[in-house]
């Protein structure tokens, strides 16, 4: 096959030609939209899932469909930064959805208030409102400018979900990795959505981010379970699964045969970045059309080594020796979720001495804790990569303690 004519996409992010089995919350998405603009705000959504299960892609779908309807669209990636970070990500974004709800020459009172807030809530972190100079708006004294996040959020949402109102328009929040927000800045922008919401006002959360958020939300705030419904996308099913290996394929004249795409399934148990992953690897190393079951397994190599490469090894190299002793132990316990101390047990180590490493690991995002005392992987077969990695089990050696001065 040539590679030009490769229909699969494995790369971060990359939508594959054929998105297959995510119609339930693509179907949400549009009455979400459809009921915020008729002023019966539906529930906000934040989809979550493990590494590999499409969750960005999703969120680029959105970020489409958002757009042919009308919608004024603001995306980012959330990172772990402290609040003027976080101020100025969101305040960079903001401004230029008020620019794109009407061009500056056509502003209205409620843009003019809007950007006004905007200036206020910039000041707090730019102390010589370049912003605010680059609207040529001077600041709104008495709103956003309280320096507590969670009321000039509030605020600034507010002023921004008026002024699309008011321009029959609407701003959707489109954020990824959201479970990398800290409390504060999750607390405020679950608070800001729910006042939108009380106005009815035409804004809206889409996030995705990894298992955990559900817990993380709900415990920022106690209501979040009745502002965001929290889809769970995960490995596709068998017949969508054979679609996204089979179709993207079809459209370049080339065929599966059903053993083939049983052992495909297989490998991957369709998880959707493994199939662009082994779909790709086939399409290099298949002699011809149609794919057959050997094919597959002469694939299998190439498949491997570049998930190791692109998928896996990235994550394990910010990992101390310590951190992927851990990782490796509970590899060897296999890829169901662990308790802290059957991993200590393998380690021959304590648990409560290795709660701290547990901790960072989750807090890296290699791991989550789907239940009290259990932790897994955020990446799917991640406790294969780590036995074709560290064949064995090694523990650094425990550091001797500085002796007091």
């Amino acid at each position: 096959m040539k590679y030009i004519d490769d229909p699969y996409t494995p790369n971060a992010g990359a939508k594959p030609t054929v998105l297959a089995g995510r119609e339930d919350e693509l179907d949400q998405f549009e009455v979400l939209l459809a009921r915020s603009m008729k002023g019966r705000p539906a529930r906000s959504m934040i989809i979550t899932g493990l590494r590999g299960v499409g969750k960005t892609v999703l969120l680029n779908e959105f970020r489409e469909r958002a757009e042919r309807s009308g919608w004024v669209t603001v995306e980012f990636e959330a990172s772990k930064h402290d609040e003027g970070r976080f101020r100025q990500q969101i305040a960079m974004k903001l401004r230029t959805a008020l620019l794109r709800i009407s061009s500056r020459a056509r502003w209205d009172e409620r843009l003019e208030k809007a950007a006004r807030v905007l200036s206020s809530f910039s000041m707090s972190f730019d102390p010589d409102g370049a912003i605010s100079a680059s609207l040529n708006i001077t600041d709104f004294a008495g709103l956003a400018d309280s320096q507590v996040l969670e009321y000039d959020l509030t605020e600034l949402l507010v002023s921004v979900g008026e002024a699309a109102q008011a321009h029959k328009r609407g701003v959707v929040l489109l954020i990824d990795e959201i479970q990398f927000l800290d409390r504060n800045q999750l607390e405020s922008l679950i608070m800001a959505i729910h006042k939108t919401v009380q106005r009815a006002l035409p804004i809206t959360l889409v996030g995705a981010g990894l298992p955990q958020i559900a817990e993380l939300a709900g415990d920022a705030k106690s209501y979040s379970e009745r502002l965001f419904t929290f889809p769970k996308i995960d490995s596709l099913n068998e017949a969508d699964a054979s679609k996204a290996f089979a179709d993207p394929a079809r459209q370049e004249g080339v065929a599966w045969e059903e053993d083939a795409l049983q052992r495909a399934i297989a490998v991957t148990e369709g998880y959707p970045y493994f199939i662009q992953e082994l779909g790709s690897a086939v399409w290099r190393t298949a002699p011809s059309s149609p794919f057959r079951r050997h094919d597959v397994d002469n694939a299998i190599p190439l498949f491997e080594s570049r998930l190791d490469e692109s998928f896996f090894r990235v994550r394990l190299d910010r990992a101390t020796p310590l951190q992927a002793a851990y990782l490796r132990a509970m590899a060897e316990l296999g890829p169901d979720p662990q308790k802290a101390s059957a991993v200590a047990n393998v380690i021959h180590r304590g648990s409560q001495s290795l709660g701290p490493t547990r901790s960072e690991l989750i807090n890296m995002g290699l791991l989550y804790t789907p239940s009290h005392g259990y932790a897994a992987f955020t990446v799917p077969q991640f406790d294969r990569f780590m036995q074709r990695e560290m064949p064995e089990v090694v523990v650094p050696k425990k550091r001797n303690r500085k002796a007091r001065k």
